[in-house]
């Protein structure tokens, strides 16, 4: 978390003030943003590297008073327009595309406002995975279940026991009960009341029309901003048959129990 003040050089509106930031996510919180603010990513890995990653962002909620840049060279592309309330918006960019200017817009009363954002960077596949361009709906192949069986952040057996729809955000929210968890790299499936039942909430794009229903899926998928992302989620009793398929040619590209 980085947090910069504007008020420790409000005498100075055009000052311009460098960040740098080696994680490879986090969050920056403007206060009172004067002037602008350059924002350098330089993660503890390889400079050959680089041309790998993708960077993507999303302000916050009540984030204001600035706009964000992709700046490259000195020439400027408006990412975040001050104001714009886009809910759960993310913006994503190649690394090698440039880094983040942000300037301040002219305030009267610069105290009442705070610039902010999320920030994560990753490899170009896993984003482009999250972020797909053309036919996102789409049911996944055979081999592309198996893969996201072997390289997702979360894989489980479960129902769809709700799903809520936010049409504001575009997204809906699938209420899942787990029957078994094979893995998950942040703890988004827990255990709830007495009765010990696992639980967990993924979300995908509303257009996708994902509705309640019976039966057991595989579901796969990655975390994004702390927030579990669907990706391949074939019906269970599928992916049993394509994975037996695939371990009896010795074709399966890793070891998990499908029962």
């Amino acid at each position: 978390l980085s947090s910069p003040s504007g008020l420790t050089h409000e005498s100075h509106k055009k000052d311009v003030e460098q960040v740098y930031l080696r994680c490879s996510e986090g969050s920056i919180e403007w206060m009172y943003p004067t002037g602008a603010l350059i924002v350098n990513l330089r993660p503890n890995t390889s400079p050959a590297s680089y041309k790998h990653l993708t960077v993507c962002i999303k302000p916050f909620k009540d984030s204001a008073g600035a706009n964000i840049y992709l700046e490259k060279t000195g020439e400027l592309k408006l990412l975040v327009r001050d104001g714009d309330r886009s809910p759960s918006k993310v913006y994503c960019f190649g690394y090698d595309q440039g880094g983040l200017f942000i300037e301040a817009t002219p305030q009267q009363d610069i105290s009442r406002k705070i610039t902010g954002f999320q920030y994560e960077l990753m490899n170009k596949g896993i984003a482009s995975d999250l972020h797909t361009v053309s036919a996102p709906c789409r049911p996944c192949s055979d081999t592309e279940v198996l893969l996201a069986v072997c390289t997702s952040d979360f894989v489980i057996r479960g129902s769809i026991q709700d799903v809520t729809n936010k049409a504001e955000e575009q997204e809906s929210i699938i209420h899942v009960g787990v029957s078994k968890l094979y893995r998950q790299k942040s703890k988004v499936f827990q255990l709830t009341g007495e009765s010990g039942n696992w639980r967990g909430q993924i979300k995908t794009l509303l257009e996708c029309g994902v509705k309640p229903g019976d039966g057991d899926f595989l579901f796969t998928g990655r975390m994004h901003f702390g927030e579990a992302r669907l990706g391949c989620a074939p019906r269970f009793k599928d992916f049993q048959r394509m994975y037996k398929e695939a371990k009896d040619k010795g074709l399966n590209p890793c070891e998990i129990g499908p029962d």
